[in-house]
């Protein structure tokens, strides 16, 4: 185990039936598993969908993913840094904990034919996916899931379903894509510059990312019916697309 990559092998396959249920899994699936580790996962898949592209940082683990199936394909690398399978219809992985929102919120636009994720994640951040306004788990991430997709699944997962057996709870959840925004790449900038100072109202967090002046921002969020020192916690996801085309 590394736990620079955040290994935490699925053992159980008991979990197996849960993840085929919620990722409703058909033979026409192509999946995209990311983080395969032993390749407990990434049989059960190959036995049930048309194609599946495992990718593994951890070449040590070669030999035990060696003959996971004929429609089994094994990239090794970093998936943050590699181009992702364009034909993946979707992703279905135990995603290592280090890159498991990096990864979901990346996939939400680089990867336009996936309209189906079922990702076992810390349980937090399964809950942070699609957590309320003016919650503490309401953030960046939260609003870019929402505005893309809708809950469709929710599983707690013991954590004696892992080798090593982790200190967090872990949790599946499963969100189905429901379009995309118009100028979503413009959008996801100005939720990250929204968020980047938590404790800092809007305009001030805004302005000191650059992507507009606190007086702009400030305007925006009048416009849209908020007090100009609002906080982004206190918008909703679908406010944030009026806030953008009201900051142009």
């Amino acid at each position: 185990m590394k736990k620079e990559y955040g290994q935490h092998f699925l053992v159980d396959e008991n979990i197996l039936g849960v993840v085929g249920r919620l990722a409703e899994l058909s033979p026409e699936d192509v999946v995209l598993e990311i983080g395969p580790g032993e390749g407990v996962l990434t049989r059960y898949l190959a036995e049930r969908v048309r194609h599946v592209h495992a990718i593994e940082i951890d070449r040590d683990l070669e030999p035990l993913l060696r003959g996971a199936g004929d429609n089994v394909d094994v990239v090794f690398g970093d998936a943050l840094q590699l181009e992702l399978p364009q034909d993946a219809t979707k992703l279905v992985s135990n995603l290592p904990y280090n890159v498991a929102t990096p990864v979901v919120v990346e996939s939400l636009d680089g990867l336009p034919n996936v309209d189906l994720w079922c990702v076992m994640v810390q349980r937090e951040v399964a809950e942070r996916f699609f957590a309320r306004p003016r919650t503490k788990e309401y953030g960046a991430v939260s609003v870019l899931v929402q505005l893309v997709c809708e809950r469709t699944g929710f599983h707690p997962v013991s954590r004696t379903v892992f080798r090593p057996r982790p200190n967090v709870d872990s949790a599946l959840v499963a969100f189905r894509r429901v379009g995309l925004p118009p100028r979503y790449a413009r959008v996801k900038t100005v939720v990250g510059a929204a968020f980047a100072h938590r404790r800092k109202t809007l305009p001030n967090s805004l302005a000191l990312t650059g992507v507009a002046s606190r007086a702009a921002g400030a305007a925006a969020l009048e416009s849209i019916g908020h007090d100009a020192n609002a906080r982004a916690e206190s918008l909703a996801p679908q406010e944030f697309v009026a806030l953008t085309e009201a900051l142009e």
